[in-house]
């Protein structure tokens, strides 16, 4: 399967400009038929789509942060869109947004890690007749973004990544840094490691590559909540990436739109392929079009292979989720819901996406989702 690649970094904000400043305008009423068609590209390139507007209403969501640059490219060219429209959207973690729509307080939520079982129990108290399930909407990768003057071409493996993390590593001349990284000038310096003061999808992937790729380095099992020892927290991704990007000899770990929007370094991953794997979109497409449907029915939750070892696939990757119910949406809000949604799994919402830091997910994934919107109730 063949994916969309991002521009470069620095057309981004020229390109979420161009985005919306493209757009072709046009007031959606009340009919659900009502379309207005959007242009997104970047580096004059574009492609047209229509979009439905869907009735006019206020979608109030919550959730992962990673996906925080997303939504707010998608909901600024949808409200300009659509007329009346507002989508209004709080970055305030995975575990937190998905809180919040068990408690009825938002129309969708993002995770960046796919509903456990007791979660999806706790939807269906919101989600009547039915229950919460997952759309792979945001596909990204995580960056292990440093600080360390002088280095300017950092490797890790899964291991050494594992130990810095979790305080067992402490220096950056540490003899198993130095190994993967010859000859370049590690400093004599202590490691000062930046983690999610939240509960976080990020945290959930980062932890499941851990547990999946560090040898046994990592003894906690993969979750939401930080468990490794030492090091220093932060709220969110923007959190971390002001932290780090303050902090001299510092690391931690972001979305690859937050380490470009913040100019950070990231480290490349040593995964027993020929060469080390470079945080891009391109190597992280790789893995995603190996990735397979966990989900039953019109739940569409993946299964990432975080131990990849297959050549040019970044193995740090997530996919975050928008969480809806498959039955009982709220009555006055579903047909807004479902014309954002099919905007932002369409070509034209994966492609602006892809050219702010993101990877577009594959067609063929896209499509599956697009086959399950008009189903939700």
């Amino acid at each position: 399967m063949k994916l969309q690649r991002n521009g470069r970094s620095k057309a981004l904000a020229i390109g979420a400009m161009a985005l919306v400043s493209s757009l072709s305008l046009a007031a959606c009423g009340s009919d659900n038929n009502n379309t207005t068609s959007a242009s997104g590209g970047s580096s004059g390139s574009s492609s047209a789509a229509a979009i439905n507007c869907g009735k006019p209403g206020a979608l109030i969501a919550a959730g992962s942060t990673a996906q925080g640059n997303a939504i707010d490219l998608w909901k600024t060219t949808f409200g300009a869109a659509c007329s009346g429209t507002t989508v209004n959207y709080g970055g305030v973690g995975s575990g937190a947004g998905i809180q919040q729509f068990t408690q009825g307080k938002v129309q969708f939520a993002g995770s960046d890690s796919a509903l456990k079982p007791a979660e999806v129990d706790a939807t269906k108290a919101v989600c009547t007749g039915g229950q919460g399930i997952d759309l792979p909407m945001v596909g990204g990768l995580i960056s292990l973004v440093y600080n360390i003057e002088g280095v300017d071409n950092l490797v890790l493996d899964g291991p050494t990544a594992a130990k810095i993390f979790d305080s067992q590593i402490t220096k950056w001349n540490d003899p198993a840094i130095a190994a993967l990284n010859p000859g370049a000038k590690l400093p004599d310096a202590d490691i000062q490691s930046f983690h999610r003061s939240d509960d976080s999808g990020t945290t959930d992937n980062l932890t499941h590559y851990f547990a999946k790729a560090s040898s046994g380095a990592w003894s906690y099992p993969a979750s939401k909540t930080w468990a490794g020892k030492g090091g220093q927290s932060a709220n969110g991704s923007a959190g971390v990436s002001a932290q780090v990007k303050q902090v001299k000899n510092s690391i931690g770990y972001v979305e690859l739109s937050y380490a470009q929007t913040n100019s950070l370094k990231s480290a490349a991953i040593n995964t027993g392929a020929s060469k080390p794997v470079a945080a891009t979109t391109e190597n992280a497409a790789n893995t995603f079009a190996k990735a397979k449907i966990a989900g039953t029915g019109s739940d569409l939750a993946l299964s990432l292979d975080y131990a990849t070892k297959d050549e040019g696939s970044y193995p740090l990757v997530l996919v975050t989720y928008e969480i809806v119910c498959d039955k009982g949406n709220k009555a006055d809000t579903l047909d807004t819901l479902k014309a954002f949604l099919t905007y932002t799994a369409s070509d034209s919402g994966q492609k602006a996406i892809g050219e702010k830091g993101y990877v577009p997910l594959p067609k063929e994934l896209t499509d599956k989702v697009n086959a399950v919107i008009p189903t939700l109730a």
